[in-house]
């Protein structure tokens, strides 16, 4: 890691003691390998300096970068049962699909698509992909248009912080194929949202506590159809 200061969106500096506190905290939740270790410095490097030109993140949440996005993201890996081929709905700054890459980097046959309409955001994702050399590729399309036609059979769906659990299946549904499965992280209102979805779609869902909020939850879902509507009168 850097000595220098990373200056943030808003004009002050994270420091580094910050940073390295937050980075021992996020992997001792989270542990890693050395190369895996090294990728992700090199990835929270690139992401803190171009936060200087566009909100990657919130810029409330910089100094605990670790913690509040990595290790966040990394928490998932273990729920996936060794599932290889990813696809990351809305992955903005990169999270969790390009932290998923870094870990998974070594694992014969890994790759992981981030789908990202903002051109911004996709060319930072494209950067990140060469600098830290992870199996992954950009789609730089709405979510809506990739789940019309993926590249080959996803055996795991996440999406972190796009859209309320009912859009959210709606948009997933298309990859859920038999087999696959969706990572979805949620914070204290998971309960509300899975009601509200219940309304449109048959679940099969479990949920798994978070190790970086208390609150939150992760929403595992295995399985999804359409509810089935009452016949509307003659």
């Amino acid at each position: 890691m850097s000595a220098d200061d990373h200056r943030t969106s808003r004009g002050v500096s994270v420091r580094p003691a910050e940073l390295i506190k937050d980075r021992t905290r996020a992997l001792a939740l989270t542990p890693v390998s050395r190369e895996t270790l090294d990728r992700l410095d090199r990835f929270v490097g690139l992401l803190l300096t171009w936060q200087l030109r566009i909100n990657l993140i919130a810029p409330s949440t910089e100094a605990k970068i670790w913690t509040r996005h990595v290790a966040d993201s990394l928490q998932l890996i273990p729920l996936a049962s060794g599932a290889r081929i990813w696809a990351d709905l809305g992955s903005g700054g990169g999270f969790p699909g390009l932290v998923i890459a870094c870990a998974l980097a070594d694992a014969p046959g890994a790759h992981v698509h981030l789908v990202e309409s903002t051109g911004k955001k996709a060319a930072f994702l494209r950067e990140a992909v060469k600098l830290v050399g992870v199996p992954a590729t950009v789609h730089a399309v709405r979510v809506e248009d990739f789940v019309k036609a993926p590249p080959g059979v996803i055996e795991v769906v996440t999406a972190r912080a796009l859209a309320p659990l009912p859009k959210l299946l709606t948009l997933a549904n298309p990859l859920l194929t038999s087999g696959s499965f969706a990572l979805l992280p949620k914070g204290q209102d998971v309960e509300s949202e899975l009601t509200e979805a219940a309304k449109c779609w048959k679940i099969q869902a479990s949920l798994a506590p978070s190790r970086t909020d208390p609150k939150a939850r992760i929403v595992i879902v295995r399985g999804l159809e359409p509810a089935l509507r009452p016949a509307s009168g003659g």
